[in-house]
């Protein structure tokens, strides 16, 4: 067994091992169960009417298996998946030589959707609705509109922030599902399944700890069962234990509520030079020295799920459990 666990670690980049640990089917895929019995039925109607899937719109904290999702769906209606990011469409020329280049029923997955600008969001619309691109070419009194057909197509996007999203846009999607974090019964469950596909032994109290210490969110769950793997092979464990969880926890740095650096710093800030607080936005972010979208999108979600961090119109303030955990 010890053999298999230092090759099978050794294999690939950690770009490869995010990809053999995605789920393979619906039935693999753990979680969210609304949100996949919603795109499994739209699925299976759109083999049916051979036709392509409704659009989706997928919104919810990062790391909670959206792009896994999207990959799926492109799967099971066998076709092929398209990923862009939002920011990265520029120019509505960008955004319009990708959908000329989709066959029949191909799947478009566009992650933070909502960071697109609104020029090239306007193409969508006619996109979206009659697979049609309606493009402006010249100006002033000698502009005309060209019209180029589209193939049949879905669009699934991706956002943290579903409120940025324009009303335009978020009405085009037939289909508005919702992530929710994990709990550490389907977190647990996750990393069994993922344990296996890297051959790895746990027992089931290493398992529950790095449940426990996740976030509720499967990516940071994946991360931190690379690093358990990794510290395992260096002491030339065959079976992960509790106490190598502990361990390799330590060394990341990652609190027993899952907090990690930046969390803690997030609140000691708040502390230490807000008095508590209330304290707004922008002023956190330039104390921390951290863009201050990162913080909203990435580290606030669970500080506020978690009860350790309180909104209020004038400002964030910490909770007396946020207090107690700092002290």
């Amino acid at each position: 067994m010890e053999e298999r666990f230092l090759s099978e670690g050794s294999r690939g980049s950690e770009v490869e091992h995010d990809t053999r640990l995605r789920p393979e089917n619906f039935q693999e895929y753990i979680g969210q169960k609304r949100v996949v019995e919603n795109v499994e039925l739209m699925v299976k109607s759109a083999l049916k009417r051979n036709a392509a899937m409704d659009h989706a719109l997928l919104s919810g904290p990062p790391g909670l298996g959206k792009t896994s999702l999207a990959m799926l769906i492109a799967k099971n209606i066998g076709s092929e998946l398209h990923v862009i990011s939002g920011p990265a469409i520029e120019k509505k020329g960008d955004l319009a030589a990708v959908l000329t280049n989709l066959a029949p029923r191909d799947v478009l997955f566009i992650d933070e959707i909502h960071r697109m600008h609104i020029s090239v969001e306007e193409i969508l619309y006619s996109a979206m609705e009659d697979y049609r691109l309606d493009i402006l070419i010249g100006q002033g009194a000698s502009a005309r509109t060209m019209q180029i057909d589209l193939v049949p197509f879905t669009l699934v996007g991706a956002t943290t922030r579903s409120g940025l999203l324009s009303n335009p846009l978020r009405d085009r999607f037939m289909a508005h599902l919702h992530f929710d974090y994990y709990d550490a019964e389907e977190l647990s469950q996750i990393i069994s399944n993922n344990a296996k596909k890297m051959s790895m032994q746990m027992e089931d109290q290493a398992k529950s700890e790095i449940a426990k210490r996740s976030r509720g969110t499967p990516r940071i769950a994946n991360r931190i069962l690379r690093r358990v793997r990794d510290f395992a092979l260096v002491q030339n464990h065959a079976v992960v234990q509790f106490e190598d969880v502990q361990k390799a926890l330590k060394l990341l740095d990652i609190d027993s509520l899952g907090l990690d650096s930046m969390d803690r710093k997030i609140l000691s800030v708040i502390r230490n030079y807000y008095q508590n607080g209330p304290v707004g936005i922008d002023a956190l972010s330039a104390t921390l020295g951290e863009d201050k979208q990162t913080i909203e999108e990435v580290y606030e979600p669970y500080l506020l799920k978690e009860g350790l961090l309180l909104r209020t119109p004038r400002g964030r303030t910490l909770s007396e459990k946020a207090i107690d955990h700092i002290n």
